[in-house]
This record gives structure tokens, C-alpha cells and sequence, in this order.
């Protein structure tokens, strides 16, 4: 990757909207900047059927997308820092929800953090064997997912293993994601996977576009129909001394010694 490479290349093809991560070197950590440029890629795409569908995938061989860039959050000092920030996320993923075209997730290999509640908010997910899904935060950062992330994927895979998940910190590999409907398909290879991705793309491009749309965001509002109050929660998480000793040990690839404040 050049200095100068996009951090999110967009490109059509044959009728698909390809979005693919592009930071290969920190196997694609989202910058704020990718999440705002996620953002105005699924909303604004085009509805005259010049495009049919969006494949969102990462580059670099062993990646999808591993979290949000650490280094970020260095600058957080305030509660209002941690409440923007979530905010700020949530948006993201109901603009990805939002999209009115079908979203496929083509997850090949680490898929955690942002990377994993970005592939949570598509339509569609399937994987390589190489996919270790999760949110291990309990192990590395001590913050915690805002609640309407923590919805979308009890939606998923059930509010118990969302809770395994994050008190045990590990990551789900492909099999274990098929089996729980997490991914739809797992392909051997990133090869493999691409390709099916684009016959995915074609196949949901050529349904009736209004049934998917319409489908999409009932389901949407189902889930969104109660609002949960997590700003306490964020605050406690994003402003303790635990958040900011996982933090500075992450980014020294140090263990992390939590003292509970």
C-alpha cells in the first residue's frame, strides 16, 4: 500500500458496489475517516438499478477489519469524548443498515471490533475458513459495545453467546460461525470467496428491489422499536483508569493489569 493509497476504494462492477477496507498494514483498523466514508458510500448509492447490490470486504489477505485504530482514542479525555465517539459509530452501522440496496459482507479472515459490528449490520455474511470473529475488549481495551450493537447481534447469534462471547474474549472461527447463522456460507479460500461474493451480489441484485427494502427495514424497526439508555454505561467504561491502562498495554503489546476503577 502506497502513502498516498485511499484508505476505502469504491468500485463498480457488473452491477455491484464493491467497498473494500483498505489499511492491510493494521489489517485494516477502521480510522474515523473510514467510518464516515462507509457512511456516505451506503447512503448515498444510487437506487435507479445502475447499481444492485454492495460487497463490503477488506484488503490485504488477513482481514476484514480488526476494530477501530487505538490510537484514536488517545485524544478521549471527557465523557461527552466517549458519548460522541459511540454515537458517532452508531450512525455508521444504521447507515449500513440503512443502505437501501443489499449489503454482503465478504469476511476473510480477522473480523473483530468495529470490523465485526460493521459485518453485523449487512444483510448477508459469509466467510473464508480463515474467519476468527469477535469482541475480545475484556482481554484488551476494557470499553464496552453501546447497546444497539449489542441488539443487532443477540439478533444474530443469541443474547447468550453474545455474552460468552465478550466475558470469555474469544473468537469464533468459520464452522462454529456457520452453526450458529452468524455466516450463511464459509469458502475455502479468499479466492474462493470473492467469487462467491460476486454471484451473491448478482443473484440478490436480480430480485424485486422493493421486497428487499421493505423487508430489510421492517426488520430494522422491529429491532429498533425500544431505545436503551447506555450513556452511564459508556462513560463508566470509556473514562475508567481500566480503559486507559488496556489501552496504552494494547498498543505496547503488554498484558493489561485491570484494577476495577
Amino acid at each position: 500500500m502506497t502513502p498516498d493509497a485511499p484508505e476505502i476504494i469504491d468500485e463498480l462492477r457488473d452491477g455491484t458496489l464493491w467497498i473494500t477496507f483498505n489499511r492491510p498494514l493494521t489489517r485494516n483498523a477502521m480510522t474515523f475517516g473510514m467510518y464516515e466514508r462507509l457512511a456516505v458510500l451506503c447512503s448515498e448509492v444510487p437506487t435507479d438499478r445502475s447499481v444492485r447490490a454492495v460487497v463490503i470486504s477488506g484488503a490485504g489477505g488477513k482481514a476484514f477489519a480488526a476494530g477501530t485504530d487505538m490510537k484514536q482514542f488517545r485524544v478521549f479525555e471527557t465523557e461527552q469524548d466517549a458519548l460522541a465517539y459511540e454515537s458517532r459509530i452508531d450512525a455508521v452501522l444504521e447507515a449500513v443498515e440503512r443502505c437501501p440496496l443489499p449489503t454482503i459482507a465478504a469476511i476473510n479472515g480477522a473480523c473483530t471490533g468495529g470490523g465485526g459490528a460493521i459485518a453485523a449490520a449487512c444483510d448477508l455474511r459469509i466467510a473464508s475458513s480463515s474467519l476468527k470473529f469477535g469482541f475480545p475488549i475484556a482481554r484488551t481495551l476494557g470499553n464496552c459495545l453501546a447497546a444497539a450493537n449489542l441488539a443487532r447481534l443477540s439478533d444474530l447469534i443469541g443474547a447468550g453467546r453474545v455474552r460468552e462471547l465478550i466475558f470469555t474474549a474469544r473468537l469464533i472461527g468459520a464452522e462454529e460461525a456457520l452453526a450458529t447463522g452468524l455466516v450463511s456460507e464459509v469458502l475455502a479460500d479468499e479466492q474462493s470467496l470473492m467469487t462467491r461474493a460476486a454471484e451473491l451480489a448478482a443473484l440478490v441484485g436480480s430480485m424485486a428491489p422493493l421486497t428487499l427494502r421493505a423487508t430489510k427495514e421492517a426488520m430494522r424497526r422491529t429491532r429498533s422499536a425500544t431505545k436503551v439508555e447506555d450513556s452511564d454505561l459508556i462513560a463508566m467504561c470509556y473514562m475508567s483508569d481500566d480503559f486507559r491502562i488496556g489501552m496504552e498495554a494494547f498498543l505496547a503489546k503488554q498484558k493489561p493489569e485491570w484494577s476495577g476503577k
